[in-house]
């Protein structure tokens, strides 16, 4: 009995501290003409061990590690009555107060000067922030919430798009942790806004708006809601609801502008969309729209259990990405072309490279999609100066997912006449809707509940665990269409080549390997000086002398390698490029099992 009191008042006590404890920042920005923010961070209610103050290494969305603590100087703290007090500099990136009576602020100088989904831009008449880029935080008080306020430039027009909590007043806002505001991208200046309401079965109802910056018209800006609308309705169509959004609203917050690099990125209530354009067209973003907006569901709160919780300090490796990112493409597609914004023929031509991304590179022949997921923390945007062999052991998780995507949309159409609609609202109703994270094995689970422990077996031991070739030939022709070579009988010998400043023509990427060349023992940085006696000088030259040979033939390659003549033999391999052709361009007649899976395709499944 005693012992269950003294817990009950630890945990009583504890409640009481955790309830205290609030973390609050205030943004100025006394220099935006030179991209420069003030940032001040209060953590209040704390114990009065050594504070620890750092910078993210991580940002939502985004896998490999970024060292955004390298923009961040100009460090102090202060106490509660804004006397200094010591700081010291731990890590290139972490900061420690030693001592402290409970309330520490921490101000720091931020240059931001690249807007796009991962890192932050500042300008006077535009503040474009991705929170792990832009905020240092606490260590220790990652269930504090959080109130941040901004105090802007005159020239900036304080229109705000994000999805923080509003408050009375108009430039402060809420997070209920650190997990939420770390995830909620802000945009502040001349933004037009456009927004509706959506209904959702139990009855909610929720807005969706668009937070745009860009030079376009009333028109323009019409145009592209109503675009966004068509997307948003197919994207809802295939889980037959909308997510909870806990503010009520789900933003898009796009950029189209020169200031701005390309980008995309998903949130849970929101996306950070930036498009460089010098003039605007609503059509250029209809395909990161339907991307991102299908994160929604697919990732945002059908999780993979490797994500959860999202470390900032550090990469984040995940098994799954090929699911998360790779179907998601898949369905970015698919929504642009059920909402009348791709044709069919689009639609199939994308689906083509695909099947070569499956069928033709290194990384989805000799690699698993699980391979190629894991890789991520070193490719996702990531800074590395040295040579790597990513064209012979790497293939984008997003396209090699997206071809799995396909293939798995395929036979479950032909052979259990489901489609990947109905997988995907399997995994909303077991993991999204209750947001339980998902693993590879529950994610088997769950496409065995649809179809057959079997087939969901075989299907994730050849494709998902294992690297097996698809025959995508017969899954097409199931739909009506033929997949033959794109250039049969002409060969490829997978040479890259540029002539150099000092006209020398030198191989500028690793060969890939199962290829001529590679067979052939020739390399990056070697040079390329006669084919079959013939002398060459530029690809051209390479290109027109293969013209003339068929696969199978010989050719004598004179080459230098470390300034060293050697001789090597090429045996020519058939191009094995790969296209897809509509049966009825020849005049054959589709049949209804095939004019099935087209429907299933491409018609709308909005009710």
């Amino acid at each position: 009995m005693l012992q269950r009191s003294g817990l009950l008042l630890g945990l009583f006590l504890l409640s009481i501290c955790t309830y205290a404890q609030k973390i609050t920042y205030k943004v100025s920005f006394p220099n935006a003409v030179h991209h420069e923010a003030v940032i001040s961070v209060t953590a209040s209610g704390i114990q009065t061990k050594p504070a620890v103050f750092r910078m993210s290494r991580s940002s939502p969305g985004r896998y490999a590690t970024h060292e955004f603590g390298k923009n961040v100087y100009d460090v102090k703290a202060a106490d509660k009555n804004g006397n200094a007090i010591t700081i010291n500099r731990i890590d290139g990136d972490i900061y420690e107060v030693p001592t402290h009576t409970g309330t520490v602020t921490v101000t720091y100088t931020l240059f931001a000067n690249y807007a796009d989904g991962t890192y932050a831009g500042i300008d006077p008449e535009s503040i474009h922030l991705n929170m792990p880029a832009a905020f240092m935080w606490i260590t220790g008080y990652d269930k504090a919430p959080i109130e941040i306020s901004f105090d802007l430039p005159k020239e900036n027009k304080g229109i705000v798009g994000t999805q923080l909590f509003p408050t009375a007043q108009a430039h402060t806002f809420t997070a209920p942790d650190l997990q939420y505001f770390m995830d909620s991208p802000t945009k502040i200046g001349d933004l037009i806004i456009r927004e509706w309401q959506v209904n959702n079965p139990d009855g909610k109802k929720f807005t969706i708006r668009i937070a745009l910056e860009a030079d376009a018209t009333a028109q323009q800006a019409d145009e592209l809601m109503e675009k966004t609308k068509k997307i948003v309705a197919e994207a809802s169509a295939v889980f037959g609801e909308f997510p909870n959004y806990e503010t009520g609203t789900y933003t898009f917050i796009m950029s189209a502008n020169p200031y701005v690099q390309g980008d995309g990125m998903e949130h849970r209530n929101s996306t950070m969309i930036s498009s460089p354009s010098l003039s605007f067209n609503p059509n250029s973003l209809t395909g990161v729209t339907s991307h991102e907006f299908f994160h929604n569901w697919n990732v945002e709160r059908i999780r993979p259990k490797t994500l959860e919780p999202f470390n900032f300090a550090k990469s984040n490796m995940s098994h799954e990405l090929w699911f998360a990112e790779g179907f998601t493409q898949y369905y970015g597609s698919l929504i642009l072309a059920r909402a009348g914004l791709l044709t069919p023929q689009s639609f199939i031509a994308s689906a083509g490279g695909l099947v070569n991304t499956k069928s033709n590179s290194p990384g989805a022949v000799y690699y698993s999609p699980v391979d190629a997921s894991n890789h991520a923390v070193f490719v996702d945007a990531a800074v590395s100066i040295d040579k790597n062999n990513y064209n012979n052991m790497f293939t984008s998780y997003y396209t090699y997912g997206a071809a799995i995507a396909l293939a798995l949309d395929l036979e479950m159409q032909t052979k259990k006449n489901k489609s990947l609609d109905d997988f995907m609202k399997a995994m909303w109703v077991s993991h999204g809707k209750p947001e339980i994270p998902y693993t590879l094995s529950s994610m088997q689970k769950t496409l065995a509940n649809i179809t057959d422990a079997a087939f969901a077996d075989q299907f994730f031991k050849k494709y998902i665990l294992g690297h097996e070739a698809i025959d995508y030939t017969s899954l097409f022709a199931k739909a009506g269409y033929d997949i033959k070579k794109t250039n049969e009988g002409k060969v490829n010998i997978g040479l890259n080549t540029r002539a150099n400043e000092q006209g020398k023509l030198m191989v500028t990427s690793n060969t890939l390997k199962g290829s001529s060349a590679y067979e052939a023992g020739l390399d990056i940085n070697d040079e390329i000086l006669q084919f079959d006696q013939t002398t060459v000088k530029s690809p051209t030259d390479i290109t027109n002398f293969l013209q003339q040979k068929k696969p199978g033939e010989k050719v004598t390659v004179l080459y230098k390698h470390r300034g060293k003549e050697k001789t090597t033999v090429l045996t020519l391999k058939e191009n094995s490029s790969l296209s897809i052709n509509d049966i009825e361009n020849t005049g054959q007649t589709i049949t209804e099992a095939m004019k099935k899976i087209r429907d299933n395709w491409f018609k709308s499944k909005v009710k």
